[in-house]
């Protein structure tokens, strides 16, 4: 049985154990103390959300590997408002520097119940905001954020929600749930 780590990486935190600021919590370690697992997949140290860990090389490789296609779906906070030309052209692929992404799941939602983070995002009374729920089958550089800026939608805040069948729903910023698979 191979063992599956669950994490809510929070906002500021590394997807790796070592290499941080000396003496910093910006690192992995300081929030999974389970020996020989390592991380599926990376986020961005300013993203937050579900950051699977494993002990099992082949399910970390069909987790992060993008022949393998896993669906990982994203809240997402951007700047303006998420017009239906934006979610389309979203739907349909983006144009990125390094080629035309696959096409996603994009739809608006109303503001997910989710944790505040730590720093807040900026708020401008002048500039509306608005979420949106992305899912994608890629895994390229801060593709969602590029993503949205492509369409005219800087992103401001992201959450990485769910990886196929996982969720990070129900498990508090800096915890985990371990399962057996």
């Amino acid at each position: 049985m191979a063992r599956l780590i669950l994490l809510n990486k929070p906002y500021g935190v590394l997807s790796q154990f070592t290499g941080g600021q000396e003496g910093a919590e910006d690192t992995l370690a300081h929030l999974v103390d389970v020996p020989d697992v390592y991380p599926a997949g990376r986020l961005d140290k300013d993203s937050e959300g579900l950051l699977l860990l494993t002990d099992d090389g082949r399910l970390q490789s069909r987790i992060a590997e993008p022949r393998y296609k896993m669906a990982k779906t994203y809240l997402v906070q951007v700047e303006g408002e998420a017009s239906d030309e934006a979610l389309e052209r979203l739907a349909n692929g983006v144009e990125l520097k390094d080629g035309l992404t696959a096409p996603a799941r994009a739809r608006r939602i109303d503001p997910p119940p989710v944790w505040d983070r730590e720093p807040p995002v900026r708020y401008r009374k002048t500039v509306p905001d608005s979420w949106i729920a992305l899912e994608i089958t890629e895994g390229r550089n801060r593709q969602v954020r590029r993503m949205t800026a492509a369409v005219g939608l800087p992103t401001l805040r992201l959450i990485r929600w769910r990886i196929g069948e996982w969720s990070v729903d129900g498990i508090a910023p800096g915890t985990y749930r371990e399962i057996q698979v």
